[in-house]
């Protein structure tokens, strides 16, 4: 039985149109959900990987946040919504009253997968799934441009200071 469906998606199908991927639950109950496109069409979201992501208020029905690339694993803590911008390699939280990404660090890999222990953050990294996976995401043009490489691993971020703090 259908719980929810975004207000830009026209009919449920069995079809990836906005992909949804993360829900933040607050006080108990859903309410926010991230997506990597406002598409209405069959995999209309990787044509929008590179900033179609969305957060969507479940209550208000509406979407709050946009200009994401690949948002992912939004979790309410500390009064605040907080989540990966995936594409560009970004940790942090959305500033829900200006609209905004507030970007707190930068990991090289791709973000998934949040949860917090006190003044820390742990959250997951991956690499790239084949050559193309990055291909056209700042992701990317920031690990080149850092003469990176791109990692899979857990990191632990200090939420007073940004800085990775631990990782394995």
């Amino acid at each position: 039985m259908p719980l929810y469906r975004p207000p830009f998606v026209s009919k449920l199908a069995a079809e990836d149109r906005c992909h949804l991927n993360g829900l933040a639950m607050k006080d108990g109950r859903p309410a926010y959900l991230t997506a990597a496109s406002e598409g209405d069409v069959v995999d209309d979201w990787r044509d929008h990987r590179h900033d179609g992501g969305v957060v969507i208020d479940i209550e208000r029905n509406e979407v709050v946040l946009r200009g994401l690339s690949m948002p992912h694993s939004p979790r309410w803590y500390r009064d605040r919504l907080w989540l990966h911008n995936s594409g560009t390699g970004d940790f942090g939280w959305a500033d829900l009253e200006r609209g905004r990404f507030e970007p707190v660090t930068f990991c090289p890999g791709y973000l998934r997968g949040l949860d917090f222990v006190g003044d820390f953050a742990v959250l997951g990294l991956s690499e790239p799934r084949g050559e193309k996976a990055f291909a056209g995401l700042a992701l990317q043009e920031r690990i080149e441009a850092k003469k990176a490489k791109a990692r899979c691993a857990i990191q632990v971020i200090d939420l007073r200071s940004g800085d990775v703090v631990h990782w394995v």
